[in-house]
């Protein structure tokens, strides 16, 4: 089975995806021109048709994630992606990604905070089979313990190859549970370690039976498809299944965050130090919403080559060898805007934090500029056309927009949305979110600096 894909991306993924989905606006915009449907059971289904070649990119999103997990079962959603591969009466276990590479497919699967999702890319006359297996799994899983108990020890495998063997992952644990006192985006996706070796297969099938129902999933399918082909398949496979009741998606909320937190981490593994700085900061579903897309220009304005991170942390005498920011803007509840970077050598953190400090009291202090804002709608503009390029792209889009509480029409409005943000919107973002009270600020560093 392939190395499931926990979905925690990284700045560059998130802005390069939140350059994407905007907020209720003008509709005639048009990005990807989708078609959407709805079948009876209440699943809903996008097609962005791409005829280039003679591809189909499949993916089933669930409206459902780590973060509607109850407390004291951490994982638990990302093991049962694990046991989504465990057995179907039509497909023993094990055998799902067999079958899709024998048709010279590929497939894998990843959980977030917000959703979980499973695709396969396959040639166009194998679409047929990918939605067959996929629909019966929705259905009809039925992993046995025999199965369940090693995947169990795969998923803490997992967690120490990706997380306790990295220092930078266990750092950003530790900031988001700083971050994050009562919401659930507070725990890490894959789980705490002692949690995860609790978990059981009826937590999972409890999990599943809750959530994994059709009315609680997207089917979106990009490339060489027409609507009537899809329309009859979708209807053929998953029109069949029966909704069933679902919980609804309640969290508790963060409190109003009125101290700065401040924390320093060391490990002896670390040869690089870095700080990193986040934000209480609005969604595009939760929050001071009209904050979002003018957030999203000042992320892209920071991180500008020649931007005032790099002039003010990196260039010349700066301090910082590296420096960025980034804002995790489509997630269901409040995100964060944060900042990232590396002193030179011969440099402290306590140097890099200060001209950090500068460069958000200049920005406070005197807003953006116009040519800043030329530059930011330039490269985001841009980033909208590549998206096309791309199958899974364009329906990783779709997907995390629509998990998170926007629309098919908000993705495609986004190009007039950011052409309308002003320079005065992205000051107000700023002063909104840019506040030490709401912040978090940590420290990592070598075992010979604690």
């Amino acid at each position: 089975m392939p190395n499931r894909l926990i979905a925690v991306l990284s700045a560059a993924a998130w802005l390069a995806v939140a350059s994407f989905a905007g907020m209720p606006g003008d509709s005639q915009a048009q990005v990807f021109n989708p078609s959407q449907f709805m079948l009876g059971n209440g699943m809903q289904v996008i097609l962005i048709e791409d005829h280039r070649a003679p591809v189909a990119h499949h993916m089933v999103w669930y409206r459902v994630g780590a973060a509607d997990e109850q407390p004291g079962i951490s994982g638990v959603a990302h093991y049962l992606e694990h046991l989504m591969f465990k057995g179907t009466p039509g497909v023993p276990p094990g055998e799902f990604s067999k079958i899709i590479a024998r048709e010279g497919g590929r497939d894998n699967a990843f959980t977030s905070s917000d959703y979980t999702g499973y695709f396969q890319t396959i040639a166009r006359d194998r679409l047929e089979l990918v939605m067959r297996m996929e629909a019966e799994r929705m259905s009809q899983l039925d992993p046995k313990e025999a199965d369940a108990k090693p995947e169990l020890q795969v998923v803490m495998e997992e967690r120490l190859s990706r997380t306790d063997n990295n220092p930078g992952a266990l750092f950003g644990e530790q900031l988001d549970a700083a971050q994050y006192l009562s919401h659930p985006y507070g725990r890490p996706v894959i789980g705490w370690p002692a949690e995860i070796l609790r978990l059981t297969l009826a937590d999972a099938m409890t999990f599943y039976r809750s959530h994994y129902a059709p009315n609680n999933a997207i089917l979106i399918v990009a490339g060489d498809v027409r609507l009537a082909e899809l329309k009859t398949l979708a209807e053929k496979y998953y029109g069949m299944i029966p909704m069933r009741p679902v919980p609804p998606r309640f969290r508790p909320q963060e409190p109003n965050q009125i101290a700065a937190r401040r924390l320093s981490m060391t490990d002896g593994r670390v040869t690089q130090p870095s700080m990193r700085r986040s934000y209480l900061a609005p969604s595009r579903s939760a929050g001071e919403k009209q904050h979002a897309v003018p957030l999203a220009v000042l992320a892209e304005i920071l991180n500008a080559p020649t931007g005032r991170l790099h002039r003010m942390l990196v260039k010349g005498d700066g301090p910082a060898v590296s420096a960025g920011a980034w804002y995790s803007s489509l997630s269901l509840d409040p995100a964060t805007f944060g900042f990232g970077a590396s002193p030179k050598r011969g440099r402290k953190l306590e140097e890099v934090e200060a001209a950090l400090d500068g460069v958000i009291a200049g920005l406070l202090a005197e807003g953006v500029t116009d040519d800043e804002m030329r530059l930011a709608r330039t490269g985001m503009q841009a980033e909208t056309i590549y998206a096309r390029d791309s199958l899974s792209g364009a329906a990783r889009i779709f997907g995390v927009a629509l998990t998170t509480g926007l629309t098919v029409e908000d993705v495609e409005a986004w190009p007039k949305l950011v052409d309308a943000v002003t320079r005065e919107q992205v000051l107000a973002a700023a002063r909104y979110v840019l506040d030490l009270r709401r912040s978090v600020t940590g420290y990592l560093l070598p075992k010979e600096q604690s």
